[in-house]
């Protein structure tokens, strides 16, 4: 069965794992819908232009089977500040479907909007104590799950990342079989 994915973008995101999230959801067949929490085309973190196939808004009454966030500074802190996007983030941990986000994002995003509460995460190192309260850090670790929340390190991690997330849609064979063209040993 087909899997339906938002990813959010917006001005200063991280575009390697963007695109990433992006390319490789869609290599396992996967329906991404690419949103954006400013303008259609957005700048990223080193300027390389990302056109969005929506605006957020245009997807807030849509349910997914999984919300992923790519990172980035000040991306990550402008998905924060959407309060279309923290709406969508919070109905979808209520209703146990899976959120993830990579880099900067576990700890500016989500960890902002109290969705990392009692779970284990990762993100980019240098962010790592603003993971507090009952989050637990798992900086040792690449790629976390927890639930339904699933948190990485940042764009050395985003293919790593992008997989585990296949594997959570589809199952581990469906995931080998994306990363076996894309030469991705582990």
């Amino acid at each position: 069965m087909k899997k339906s994915v938002l990813v959010p973008i917006a001005p200063g995101i991280e575009e390697l794992e963007a695109v990433t999230i992006i390319d490789t959801l869609r290599r396992a067949g996967t329906e991404v819908v690419v949103a954006s929490v400013a303008e259609l085309q957005v700048i990223a973190s080193r300027g390389v232009k990302i056109t969005a196939d929506k605006r957020i808004s245009d997807c807030a009454r849509l349910t997914f089977d999984l919300i992923a966030l790519p990172g980035g500074m000040p991306g990550a802190e402008h998905l924060r500040d959407s309060a279309e996007l923290t709406a969508m983030l919070k109905a979808q941990h209520k209703a146990g479907r899976l959120y993830a986000a990579i880099c900067a994002s576990p700890a500016v995003v989500l960890q902002s909007h109290g969705l990392l509460e009692g779970r284990q995460a990762t993100c980019y190192p240098s962010l790592a104590e603003q993971l507090v309260g009952s989050s637990k850090v798992s900086l040792g670790s690449r790629v976390v799950v927890d639930k339904n929340c699933v948190t990485s390190q940042g764009p050395g991690t985003a293919l790593e990342f992008a997989l585990k997330l296949i594997e959570l849609l589809y199952g581990p064979a469906k995931a080998k079989e994306v990363a076996g063209p894309m030469l991705f040993k582990e």
